[in-house]
């Protein structure tokens, strides 16, 4: 197979796709990291999500850690969606967003959501882990990570549950610098963490409050002087001495230590061990460092070779900002010791490409009482299979698996000259009841959606009503949008 991130760069030699055209966009990105205790899901996430804002996310990315991982529970989950991950699908979907990737390793849960329109310029798509915990055997510690490129810039999300107890600071680098080494993917353009050009860092990252006593450091919780505690934070400390951990950014630290606090309850640690309060759970990002341009670099332009002369072009010519909005703590959520943190990012960039790899459109009428047609073509090249397929989704799918049926592209590798192709679906796999869809381009060698129809409607079926096996009145399916306000 080809490298999946080869067609990406194909894309932007399209004579089509005018280089430096476009201008800057805005994206929004709203972060989660909460250590939820193996504690079940609350039965509102509103606030979490801040579902409220005028302001939309176009992405979710939420890291939870220490998710019930129980014998029975786990083998469950693997089989179907944990608890957490369906509530923020039941919750995210009706609002036009998808589960585009998760990965779950033991405790360590990361979900990734989109706005569906951006569905299709989220793409090469992987996620992996890695297990720290009891000498890199047991997953309950270590790191999991999505990968992909958004609009053609390369983004690595990586949550991270690192080791515990106050002397534990530099084993926590370790693990940190460990798993940033380790973990690689099938990519030629980023085939390690390091390598993307944005990367947040984030979870129960387990750093403590050094040196102060718990007398002070509640103290300056209650009068909320929180910059006086900043210097022996030991993530702070770690900074000084670190060269990695110095090219992470952190917003200032201008909300309560998230820990440890007594469940259901705003109270810290009243126990026996009265733990010291910290800032366990935190979020940083990176901005892949900028290369020099070779008279600068050296006299005698020699060291940059053509990896490197391709990414400090792509750097000016595509350049990539990111701003943090907001980043505190939700405090009302009492179910788990920690209490969640969220930030929130715009993304400034520039988009490599402007069209979806492929439109695709339903043909004539649809129902159950006649086989329909799906016609499609390609709009750019693509390393295109036959384990390709497109999918029926009712509007208000909730991820890439939710479909009502699907079939397989044509077996002929699909060739760029814009040609319409046909395939068909037959009535028997068409709701019988009808109600509003969509169709959606899956790219096996991608490992993602890469266009999507129009809304339209499936017409009920006249041969099972005049059967009597449907009811008169007929709602279609379950919509969670109507295929009015799809795209709005």
């Amino acid at each position: 197979m080809e490298d999946s991130e080869e067609p990406s760069d194909t894309q932007q030699s399209d004579p089509r796709e005018k280089k430096g055209d476009s201008e800057e966009e805005s994206f929004r990105l709203h972060m989660v990291t909460w250590n939820v205790a193996t504690a079940d899901p609350p039965d509102d996430v509103t606030s979490l999500l801040h579902l409220n804002s005028p302001k939309s996310p176009d992405l979710y990315v939420i890291g939870l850690q220490e998710v019930y991982s129980g014998p029975l529970r786990f083998v469950s989950d693997v089989v179907f969606d944990d608890p957490w991950s369906h509530l923020f699908m039941s919750t995210l979907a009706p609002r036009k967003y998808i589960k585009v990737s998760s990965m779950r390793m033991q405790g360590l849960l990361l979900l990734f959501f989109s706005k569906l329109e951006h569905v299709p310029f989220i793409r090469d798509i992987q996620a992996t882990y890695t297990r720290t915990g009891l000498y890199g055997y047991w997953g309950n510690k270590g790191g999991v990570s999505i990968r992909l490129s958004f609009c053609g810039h390369t983004l690595c999300f990586l949550n991270c549950h690192l080791a515990a107890h106050m002397n534990y600071a530099s084993e926590r680098v370790d693990e940190f610098e460990y798993i940033t080494d380790t973990q690689t993917f099938d990519c030629k353009k980023a085939p390690a963490i390091l390598d993307h050009r944005l990367v947040f860092w984030f979870g129960d990252l387990n750093f403590r409050i050094q040196d102060h006593g718990m007398h002070f450091v509640r103290n300056c919780i209650n009068k909320q002087t929180y910059d006086l505690l900043w210097s022996k934070d030991q993530l702070t400390m770690m900074k000084q001495k670190e060269q990695l951990l110095q090219e992470f950014e952190e917003g200032p630290l201008d909300f309560q230590p998230t820990y440890k606090f007594d469940l259901n309850s705003d109270t810290y640690d009243s126990s026996g061990k009265k733990r010291k309060p910290a800032w366990t759970d935190r979020i940083l990002w990176r901005i892949r460092p900028k290369l020099l341009p070779p008279d600068e670099e050296n006299e005698n332009n020699v060291g940059l070779d053509a990896k490197r002369l391709k990414q400090l072009e792509e750097d000016v010519e595509y350049p990539l900002k990111i701003r943090q909005d907001l980043y505190t703590s939700i405090m009302e959520y009492s179910i788990s010791d920690h209490k969640p943190v969220i930030g929130v990012f715009t993304l400034e960039l520039r988009k490599m490409y402007e069209t979806p790899l492929v439109r695709l459109q339903a043909e004539g009428d649809w129902s159950a009482d006649i086989d329909a047609m799906v016609v499609y073509s390609p709009l750019q090249p693509f390393p295109s299979s036959t384990w390709d397929w497109i999918g029926l989704y009712k509007v208000g799918f909730s991820s890439v698996l939710d479909y009502i049926t699907y079939t397989w592209v044509k077996d002929d590798e699909v060739a760029f000259n814009e040609e319409i192709i046909q395939v068909y679906v037959s009535k028997e796999e068409i709701p019988v009841q009808g109600g509003d869809c969509v169709l959606c381009y899956y790219c096996n060698a991608l490992k993602c959606i890469i266009g999507i129809s129009e809304p339209f409607q499936v017409q009920a079926s006249k041969v099972a009503i005049e059967e009597g096996m449907l009811p008169e009145r007929i709602n279609g399916l379950d919509k969670a949008v109507s295929g009015d306000d799809f795209w709005n």
